[in-house]
């Protein structure tokens, strides 16, 4: 922790790596000068709208063109949301479950990442812990520490599909445990978990009656063997908080429209102790535009099935070439083919290169020499990994990754054709 004093008060910062953070000193690794000639491509962040075959339905634009231009959406929303846009997220969702949401089961927030700050802090209480999957998103990390969380990891099993190891958590669980946290479709991963493993995991949150948070940002991008399955599906089995936003599948991050959502069928979120506590919370956040939120149900009643087809279909084609051109790159391995989302997980054999001590050093000098941006898998909980964002424009991707070739090529031990 770093420290800091404020009226002579000592205050810790915590230290966590971000991603943007560590993406941000990527990108200030590469020497301009000696690469004018090659363009940056970036396979780090998980913002698809940087690549021109991703961008939103015409729909949404025109919903929230019409909702500003309106004059009816310039003042103060309701702190926990409009009630329109409550009542449209609790349809939309209701559609995918055995049981129908409510608007009060709805709080609109800024984006997921606010989403994860609400869910932590309506746990946090002196001495609670909250399990986490490694690898896994950091800020989940970042807010725990903020929060005064104790963080404990389980795994994520490659060799099962990224699975979550439910006997892990079942080990580190104690009478202070709080909640379980899935990502699914996950990120870092790209896996998508069954109806089978979901149902598992229910039940073993019950046993241990703790609750799950469901981070479901890439809900529905799944182009697999599994169908993408809402944790909510499984709410008369334990409490689920479902988190998710706008963001990846209508390709709008930067609109900040996302949900915290109690997918409680049997009730335990009715308490009005618990629903009195949240909304006290969200009088002290500032949540969306008022006009981006408006526009909400038109975008969810009008968009085109056709759009999220042609999504997949653009994912389901990077995800393959990606994993393609890393097969013929040996220091570089995919232990599972993504089957959702817009990233995966490479593993790296050092043993097979030389002058590359780790996977920060990896992709420092890949960033320098062949401005390529790929995120470390130290980021993300995983030593000597590297998450790969497959969510880029085909002719790009293909670019990038004949880079990292060649970069694994002149690094190679027995400098054999990579």
């Amino acid at each position: 922790m770093e420290n800091g004093a404020v009226n002579g008060y000592e205050m810790e910062t915590p230290k966590n790596i971000t991603i943007k953070g560590i993406l941000s000193l990527l990108m200030e690794s590469i020497d301009d000068d000696k690469n004018h000639s090659r363009s940056v491509i970036s396979l780090g962040m998980g913002d698809p709208t940087a690549h021109s075959c991703f961008h939103t339905t015409h729909v949404a634009q025109e919903a929230v063109v019409d909702a500003l231009q309106s004059d009816k959406f310039n003042g103060y929303a309701p702190t926990v949301g409009l009630p329109q846009t409550r009542r449209a997220i609790a349809e939309y969702l209701s559609c995918d479950l055995p049981y129908k949401l409510s608007s009060d089961d709805v709080f609109i927030t800024s984006g997921c990442t606010q989403a994860i700050d609400v869910a932590l802090t309506m746990l946090a209480r002196p001495g609670a812990n909250i399990l986490l999957p490694r690898p896994g998103f950091p800020i989940y990390e970042l807010c725990a520490a903020f929060r005064s969380l104790e963080v404990r990891h389980f795994d994520l099993l490659p060799e099962k599909g990224f699975e979550a190891d439910l006997d892990a958590v079942a080990a580190l669980a104690d009478q202070n445990t709080v909640a379980l946290v899935i990502i699914n479709p996950g990120n870092p991963c790209g896996n998508v978990y069954s109806y089978q493993h979901l149902k598992k995991i229910a039940e073993t949150a019950e046993k241990l009656k703790i609750l799950v948070i469901a981070d479901e940002v890439y809900g529905h991008l799944a182009f697999g063997r599994n169908p993408f399955v809402p944790m909510g599906s499984f709410g008369s089995i334990v409490p689920v908080l479902t988190l998710g936003s706008l963001s990846k599948r209508w390709m709008v991050p930067g609109w900040r429209l996302g949900w915290f959502v109690t997918s409680d069928p049997s009730g335990m979120f009715i308490n009005p102790k618990v629903v009195e506590r949240i909304k006290k919370y969200f009088d002290i956040l500032g949540g969306p535009a008022t006009f981006i939120q408006a526009a909400v149900p038109r975008i969810l009643e009008q968009t085109d099935e056709v759009f999220f087809k042609r999504t997949i279909n653009i994912l389901r084609q990077t995800s393959d070439i990606c994993c393609d051109r890393i097969k013929e790159i040996p220091c570089i391995s995919c232990p599972h083919k993504p089957e959702g989302s817009m990233a995966v997980m490479m593993k790296l054999n050092l043993l097979l290169l030389e002058d590359i001590s780790d996977d920060i050093d990896f992709c420092f000098k890949l960033a320098r020499e062949e401005s390529v941006i790929i995120l470390p898998g130290t980021a993300v909980g995983l030593k000597n990994w590297l998450r790969i964002t497959f969510a880029a424009d085909p002719v790009s991707l293909e670019e990038a990754l004949g880079r990292v070739k060649s970069f694994c090529q002149r690094h190679s031990k027995q400098r054999e054709r990579c």
